[in-house]
């Protein structure tokens, strides 16, 4: 690819900067979890479901790496307090590991599992499963690492 290619592909947003910054603040959340339902929380698990919206698929047309990525920022942080952990938020991410092992498809119904694998005083270790719900095969593994903020001792 050309070097002026990359850069075109790079700056197509480029010129509709009033709707980008029209966009309410924390956009990307709602965006990602909209259609996103809690089937369970337990200490240390939490169990969500979702169909597959279009607004999520890259041009291949399946789920989006990055869209993939922010859930098992969001889901995966979202376990956190289910240990205990009443820290005044949940944390700053130090890495986010996620390996994409299969596509998943507008309209495919998933389950995103996320566990806590260790929540310490200052770091937390998350673990987040994406699986296709109509056959159980795992098709985006994620590791979330938080470091976590200190309680005030006042």
């Amino acid at each position: 690819m050309e070097l002026e290619a990359v850069k075109r592909y790079l700056e197509k947003g480029v010129g509709t900067s009033s709707e980008v910054d029209g966009l309410p603040p924390r956009f990307l959340e709602p965006l990602i979890m909209n259609s996103l339902k809690v089937d369970l929380i337990e200490p240390g698990r939490i169990l969500c479901s979702m169909k597959i919206p279009q607004r999520l698929l890259n041009a291949g047309n399946t789920l989006h790496g990055g869209a993939a990525a922010a859930l098992v920022d969001v889901v995966g942080s979202a376990v956190i307090p289910t240990v205990g952990y009443s820290g005044p938020n949940t944390g700053v991410s130090v890495e986010i590991n996620v390996s994409y092992l299969d596509a998943a498809y507008v309209d495919e119904e998933i389950e995103i599992e996320a566990r806590a694998l260790r929540v310490g005083k200052v770091v937390a270790v998350i673990s987040v499963e994406f699986k296709k719900k109509k056959t159980g095969k795992i098709f985006v593994q994620g590791r979330h690492t938080k470091f976590l903020p200190a309680s005030s001792k006042m």
